[in-house]
């Protein structure tokens, strides 16, 4: 399976953090974003991964390239697991030069992809899913016919709904909706439903022929939200729930968020945060 990563975006949230760092390499506890997402994508099948990258994103190269500099580190269960991980697939590092938005990012890959399906995984968003969420979206591509683009939607509340895109149209098995409405971060008074989409697909090699005739949206940026309701015009695009939890770690307050569940689900951690938190909420 091939693995299409966007990871392009410049992280304008957690300045002056990502001023040089990529916002895919915030850690979360003892590991940076990006490798929990190639984590998914490995644990899913993937055995190709293309790294969507921007200017100052060499970090992200550098982290799964091997370091003989670290020495005696690199025998470090930690540092092992790292060198196994990368080991496992092939990764590609693809640089999308002018920030265009994520349907651009993903154009960038379409020479590597060729005429077969892919997955995408969002470069800053962890999913704690068992099987993982992609390989729940490749199951769903199958049972389709293998022949229609899945995206994996989630309920959202009305708070947030101006936050993603909206998809809406008639659920046609438990979980599964064949997309008849796309809408990139409507106002809750013209949302379609409260189906957000969640950051993972399964697309059809058709979806680059529906991002290059979509014209750019908001901030002049090409969005893929908007490519793929143009791509449901010619074939059938799905939308399915999952089981799992999704972290998007897109501002400091879900980030830390993160940070403070993983914490909590590892013993050591565990034990000693919480009667500090305990105190600190006296």
């Amino acid at each position: 399976m091939k693995v299409v990563i966007p990871a392009a975006g410049q992280g304008t949230r957690f300045l002056p953090a990502t001023k040089s760092m990529p916002k895919e390499m915030l850690p979360v506890i003892d590991r940076p974003v990006i490798q929990y997402v190639v984590e998914e994508a490995i644990a899913s099948g993937a055995d190709d991964i293309t790294i969507i990258t921007g200017r100052g994103k060499r970090a992200l190269e550098d982290h799964f390239d091997h370091n003989p500099e670290l020495g005696k580190f690199n025998d470090l269960p930690s540092m092992r697991s790292l060198e196994e991980l990368a080991d496992r697939a092939t990764i590609h590092f693809v640089r999308q030069r002018t920030p265009r938005g994520l349907a651009d990012a993903v154009a960038c890959s379409a020479r590597h992809v060729g005429r077969e399906a892919f997955g995408i995984l969002l470069g800053d968003t962890i999913n704690l899913c068992r099987p993982p969420l992609l390989r729940q979206l490749w199951n769903r591509y199958e049972e389709l016919g293998s022949r229609s683009s899945v995206i994996a939607v989630e309920p959202v509340p009305d708070a947030k709904v101006s936050d993603y895109g909206i998809v809406a149209g008639p659920e046609v098995r438990p979980g599964v909706f064949e997309v008849q409405r796309m809408v990139e971060k409507p106002p809750l008074s013209k949302a379609p439903s409260r189906l957000g989409i969640t950051g993972a697909y399964v697309l059809t090699p058709a979806i680059f022929d529906a991002i290059r005739s979509t014209p750019p949206g908001r901030n002049q940026e090409v969005q893929l939200t908007d490519a793929l309701d143009r791509l449901r015009q010619r074939e059938k695009v799905y939308a399915v729930t999952f089981q799992g939890t999704r972290y998007d770690i897109g501002d400091r307050f879900l980030w830390l968020r993160t940070n403070l569940e993983f914490a909590m689900r590892d013993p050591e951690l565990r034990d000693r945060l919480r009667p500090y938190l305990k105190e600190l909420l006296k």
